[in-house]
């Protein structure tokens, strides 16, 4: 009986967070709507889904959408065959310029209207938070926050900085919107089955975007 408690409060949380997503996609037709879904996770208000091409998000919270090297608003395919959301298929190996305040510029975001790129201190909320590795149907990720409202992250790596090649698509990768002054990386959130961290890495990378509310007080801009 416990075993068919716990599965169903899994199956209703995982609607619960598709349900959330296709009203996210629902916004995206109606930017000026008062009213942006999401989950809230320690006073953060983040989107559902990955962002898939420039300005929409993926269908389902364990798509991996497109990545995006930090700064462009150019996604690259997460899976093979390499083709970016202009239809190209030549890696773009330079590295993106670094905005004079060190913050992703808002031309280039690539989330939504009424969403953006999440700050340091966003990312850090999701780390304080209870979160754990697991999977959403079928597909490796971390969860963050509890069984009431769950934000679900999918690891599924990033592309490599010379070529393009896909790598450790076991693992999450996923940036912020700022740099570390010292070193010109960009600030990423990454995790695996075992642990999280935040760091920096190459913003020439393409890894995930996970969007939050513009109107989260903790945005630099």
């Amino acid at each position: 009986m416990k075993h068919l408690l716990n599965l169903s409060l899994f199956l209703v949380t995982g609607l619960l967070i598709v349900s959330s997503c296709k009203k996210e996609k629902e916004k995206e037709k109606d930017p000026d709507s008062p009213e942006l879904k999401g989950i809230v996770i320690n006073g953060v208000r983040w989107a559902t889904c990955n962002v898939d091409m420039p300005g929409t998000f993926a269908a389902n919270p364990e798509d991996a959408g497109m990545f995006y090297q930090w700064n462009r608003k150019v996604g690259w395919s997460s899976a093979n065959p390499l083709v970016n959301s202009d239809g190209g298929t030549t890696w773009d190996n330079t590295y993106p310029p670094v905005p004079q305040d060190k913050i992703w510029a808002q031309e280039n975001d690539p989330c939504p209207p009424g969403w953006r790129v999440p700050t340091l201190e966003e990312l850090r909320s999701l780390e304080k938070a209870k979160h754990y590795y697991d999977e959403l149907n079928g597909v490796s990720g971390r969860f963050f926050g509890d069984n009431n409202k769950r934000l679900f992250l999918p690891a599924v790596g990033n592309r490599d900085a010379i070529a393009g090649a896909l790598l450790l698509v076991k693992d999450g990768y996923y940036w912020g919107s700022t740099v570390n002054p010292q070193t010109f990386n960009a600030h990423v959130m990454g995790f695996d089955s075992t642990k999280l961290w935040i760091g920096s890495d190459k913003r020439i990378y393409a890894l995930c975007v996970r969007c939050v509310a513009a109107e989260n007080t903790s945005a630099h801009r």
